[in-house]
């Protein structure tokens, strides 16, 4: 319906927005200041420990600086109550004593009718309740007991018993003179295919309210008292007040818990919310008998930020975690996620509370996995990858998962989780250059060695500019990552700095853009990062740095500068397993050994780039290039040929 101009600016006029947000949060005295209307408190719409939420009663207006949260007295009521804005606005008329303008006769109807069938939902609770204290009622009573609900227990949660009879809720209802008409919308009945009198949804089952966030009785969930009942569990069906993809057990306990501080917890079942709940974990919910839903995420997230799916420790309940993560990839933002507690095998979070207590729960529930090892363990589970067509249809599988989520941001940081997971799992042991495993520490020289010529020419230096050469061009070059992945993951490097950017760069998708890297690395290593390594004397003469879109001879430059590299620690390799040696060797293995090596460090060390022309001496000595000596010589024969012709 459309409001009348000036409805909105009244009612805002007329309302405190302190003190309509004064329900939801515990205001923190030492920053408010209640006489100019600037009030602080600790945000309801994500956990924090800090009053970061700030009210201006003035203006009319909150912003939170933590999750950026902002907006006026009906924004607050619609995120917090989970209501539509008209009702909203009807929540907040109803509190300033306004009378909301009348809607069309349509509307009105609808809206009565809803009314109507609420208030026939919650005659049925009391109905249920009564049950449960009959003496028809006395096998749903033990088995509660069995469960560990007291009777405490049971009121609070308004456990009610359906007795098994045909038309029990029917009669009671129509003997108050409830239309049958709302009986039927209400779910608590279904007519009869044949004619006759409509027969009770539930029979015999023990009976829990499902209230929505407001509190008010929308529908019921039953659990059957005969053991070979077909349906173990049954919900209402969906009415005008119902929707089950749309509505949480335990909803609005769980917001306010929440809001405490509490972690919010999605359990799979009734009771397992109960159980949480009477152990203390009260910001527990549950989806009401179908997969959790596209919807009920978003409801989760308006209450924190990272829940916690807290699943049986069997196959359906690891199923059920793996359908959650499908369905939350795509709809993933930055700062929103879920983590996972998988309960024992064989347990469900009810089991585990009375096995082992409140205290084992909450352990699992420290130990919850972020959804990003929990789809990698999806994909490698019982699985062997012992030949590059397996880890390829790993990698692509991993991609398309991937490939799901929206934000780039996030897409990427997945990524580069996924990349270092895979490194763990296929990385190689690591090897010096001749296949040995490489050494902790090289030993120190023995004094023969220490005198010789090659161990007195120190390669640090040399090693640590090439280090930064290798590093300088994959970033920016970041295409040639994957390809030169294996060969950086063995780069052993020397300085800190160069340390912390190549184990930057494996963790990164290779196909991560050039601006992106550099954003990321200025993030995560500091703003001078990439200023301090490109500005080195020695990279910014690399010809690649200054031609950054020519692959080709970055590609070329890479592979020059890791086959030095490698040479060079093949070198100080066998320095150091010759210094061991020196004092056992009595002939020239030793020198030939040393020898060998420094040939294989002199033919790394041309570069492939060097001038391959064929030279002669000239009588005077001076090097002459013979094609160049050739070509002179044909042109003195022209001309002498041509004077002869003259």
């Amino acid at each position: 319906m459309s409001l009348p101009p000036g409805f909105l600016d009244e009612l805002r006029t007329r309302l405190s927005l302190s003190q309509v947000v004064g329900r939801k949060v515990m205001w923190d005295p030492r920053k408010s200041n209640q006489g100019k209307g600037d009030m602080w408190a600790p945000c309801p719409f994500h956990q924090e420990k800090t009053a970061s939420f700030h009210v201006d009663d003035r203006k009319g207006y909150y912003y939170c600086f933590g999750c950026h949260a902002k907006g006026d007295a009906i924004t607050f009521v619609r995120e917090t109550e989970n209501v539509s804005f008209m009702e909203a606005v009807e929540i907040l008329a109803g509190e300033a004593g306004m009378q909301m303008p009348e809607r069309d006769p349509q509307a009105q109807e609808k809206a009565d009718r809803r009314t109507l069938l609420a208030e026939v939902m919650e005659q049925a609770v009391q109905f249920f309740r009564l049950q449960l204290r009959t003496g028809a009622a006395a096998e749903s009573r033990a088995y509660l007991d069995r469960r560990g609900l007291s009777v405490e227990a049971q009121e609070r949660w308004e456990i009610g018993f359906a007795p098994d009879a045909w038309q029990a809720m029917w009669d009671h209802l129509r003997g108050k003179s409830v239309d049958e008409e709302l009986i039927l919308g209400a779910g608590l009945a279904k007519p009869r295919q044949k004619g006759g009198k409509p027969y009770d949804t539930f029979r015999n089952r023990i009976i829990f309210p499902i209230r929505d966030a407001r509190g008010r009785a929308i529908a019921f969930g039953g659990r059957a008292m005969d053991p070979t009942d077909n349906a173990k569990y049954l919900n209402s069906p969906e009415t005008e007040l119902f929707d089950k993809g749309r509505s949480l057990f335990n909803h609005g306990r769980a917001r306010e818990a929440a809001g405490k501080g509490q972690p919010l917890i999605v359990a799979e079942g009734y009771m397992d919310v109960i159980a949480l709940s009477e152990a203390g974990f009260n910001a527990t919910v549950a989806p009401l008998g179908t997969a959790v839903t596209e919807h009920q995420l978003q409801m989760l997230w308006r209450v924190a930020d990272e829940p916690i799916i807290a699943l049986d420790g069997d196959t359906a309940g690891l199923r059920a975690a793996m359908r959650v993560i499908d369905l939350a990839l795509p709809v993933l933002e930055a700062g929103k996620s879920l983590r996972f507690a998988i309960m024992p095998e064989g347990m469900d979070p009810d089991d585990l509370i009375r096995a082992s207590g409140a205290a084992a729960m909450q352990d699992r529930l420290d130990q919850a996995q972020p959804m990003v090892r929990l789809l990698w363990q999806r994909e490698i589970e019982g699985r062997v990858f012992d030949s590059p067509e397996r880890k390829a249809a790993l990698d692509k599988a991993l991609r398309e998962k991937i490939m799901l989520i929206r934000d780039p941001s996030l897409r990427s940081h997945y990524g580069q989780e996924i990349n270092q997971l895979r490194r763990t799992l296929f990385a190689p042991p690591r090897t010096g250059w001749d296949g040995r495993k490489q050494r902790a520490a090289p030993a120190a020289a023995l004094p023969g060695t220490r005198a010789s010529l090659l161990a007195t020419s120190d390669g640090s230096v040399e090693t640590q500019l090439r280090e930064a050469v290798i590093l300088s061009v994959l970033v920016m070059s970041p295409a040639l990552l994957g390809e030169f992945e294996s060969k950086l993951e063995q780069m052993t490097c020397s300085q800190p700095d160069t340390t912390a950017l190549r184990d930057f760069l494996l963790r990164q998708s290779p196909g991560v853009a050039r601006e992106t890297l550099h954003d990321t690395i200025a993030q995560a290593l500091g703003p001078h990062a990439l200023e301090n390594l490109l500005n080195r004397r020695h990279v910014a003469v690399v010809p690649c740095l200054r031609k950054p879109d020519d692959t080709e001879l970055a590609r070329m430059t890479l592979t020059e500068e890791f086959a030095k590299l490698h040479a060079q620690s093949g070198l100080h390799a066998e320095l150091s397993e010759a210094a061991e040696d020196v004092g056992d060797l009595q002939d020239e293995a030793l020198t030939w050994r040393l020898s060998q090596a420094a040939d294989a460090k002199n033919r790394a060390m041309r570069s492939q780039f060097e001038d391959t022309a064929d030279y002669e001496t000239g009588e005077n000595g001076a090097r002459i290039n013979r094609e160049e000596r050739e070509a002179f010589d044909s042109l003195l024969d022209r001309i002498t040929y041509s004077k002869r012709q003259h």
